[in-house]
């Protein structure tokens, strides 16, 4: 078993940055890709970054190619989200998940999720 743990979801203005945390623990997950993904109100859930626990190889969604990125600290066992020039479209719930694959997108290859953390970007 993996837990995740998101935090740092909130609301914010159009143009802003915010920045998402995921703590991992449980059993290892050094071969696995940790993922964000994302889920707006009445849409599926979508992919939108992932990254290679060894190696810190990443992959992004055309949406938030440049603007986002994905990172993760060994030490703290954390992953990050840095979210700059917000778009009132990145309004959803965003989530933390592990695959044993390799830089997976679809949301049926992430077999562990946390429990969600609620960005809202403003016009």
């Amino acid at each position: 078993q993996v837990q995740l743990v998101e935090s740092g979801g909130g609301l914010v203005q159009a143009g802003d940055s915010l920045r998402l945390s995921c703590v991992a623990s449980g059993r290892s997950f050094s071969s696995s890709t940790l993922g964000w993904l994302r889920q707006a109100p009445g849409k599926e859930r979508e992919f939108v970054a992932a990254i290679r626990w060894f190696g810190g190889n990443t992959f992004y969604a055309d949406s938030v190619k440049g603007r986002f990125t994905i990172s993760r600290d060994y030490a703290n066992n954390t992953m990050y989200l840095q979210m700059d020039s917000l778009k009132p479209e990145d309004t959803a719930v965003y989530y933390c998940a592990a695959s044993g694959r390799a830089l997976v997108q679809s949301p049926a290859d992430y077999a562990y999720w946390g429990q969600g953390t609620q960005v809202t970007v403003s016009s």
